[in-house]
């Protein structure tokens, strides 16, 4: 990917707009030496040792490259040479990951949340849970047991997220079903809470989710190649599991909207 995308952003930028362009995605330290193409692979190498999540900064890097529309002069060049932006997606199709508009990277070797949900959760809300999701949605067929993992884990960064900007103590295991119990009785959706039968039922089901999601997910880790395992993981239960873990986090956020986030943190939402 590094080999790739040096030459075609070192044909696509001045040196000064390179600098001003890595810097602007974050990357560390400063512009390295030597020409375009040597200092847009010794950044990205940087990048690759010493960031803690150095393919979000490569999704920002070529987000204007890939989203933005060329100009008649670099059309005339894409059909001489071929399309930049085809050659990236080939070479992040080799790795099993892919470019979504935006600057987001998803894709098979992304077995978990982004290390930098948590804090994307606190600027972009539902939008920042939406990408994260779309990482485990694009394992289910290749990795029924890494979308599953990825979906559980999603739903813990939520919790998480809404018990610590709440200055609510967290949960001795913090893991999905007693993540899910603290935050449900504060929001006020544990079943035995509401008077409604209705939504007692549907609140009920949502502590079986949690139950039966992170079991799914612990069972799954813990047996490949053990010979005793009574059932192996497809695309369908993941898909289910994910679908599921995608409402409940949703709902979450939701409901946190809807009762009056604490003073001073945003409410800022998808497509806001």
């Amino acid at each position: 990917m590094i080999g790739t995308t040096g030459p075609i952003l070192d044909s696509h930028y001045t040196h000064a707009e390179l600098d001003a362009l890595f810097m602007q995605c974050g990357f560390p330290g400063d512009p390295p030496d030597g020409n375009k193409t040597q200092k847009c692979l010794q950044w990205m190498r940087r990048a690759n040792s010493e960031s803690s999540d150095p393919l979000m900064l490569y999704g920002r890097l070529i987000a204007e490259l890939m989203d933005g529309e060329p100009t008649p002069w670099r059309i005339e060049q894409y059909a001489k040479d071929g399309d930049a932006r085809d050659r990236i997606q080939t070479s992040l199709g080799k790795e099993q990951l892919s470019y979504l508009r935006g600057g987001h990277m998803v894709g098979g070797n992304l077995k978990g949340p982004s290390k930098s949900l948590a804090e994307l959760l606190k600027s972009d809300g539902m939008a920042a849970v939406d990408i994260e999701y779309q990482r485990a949605y694009s394992t289910i067929v290749s990795d029924p047991g890494a979308a599953v993992t990825a979906a559980c884990a999603i739903v813990e960064a939520v919790c998480k997220h809404y018990l610590e900007t709440e200055s609510i103590p967290l949960p001795n295991k913090q893991t999905i079903a007693p993540l899910w119990t603290e935050v449900a009785k504060h929001l006020g959706l544990s079943p035995g809470q509401m008077a409604d039968d209705d939504l007692k039922q549907i609140l009920s089901g949502l502590f079986s989710i949690t139950a039966g999601v992170g079991a799914l997910r612990t069972h799954e880790g813990s047996a490949h190649g053990h010979e005793n395992k009574k059932y192996r993981i497809e695309g369908r239960h993941a898909r289910l599991a994910v679908h599921a873990a995608h409402t409940m986090s949703h709902f979450i956020l939701e409901t946190w909207e809807a009762r009056g986030r604490k003073a001073g943190t945003t409410r800022r939402r998808a497509g806001h």
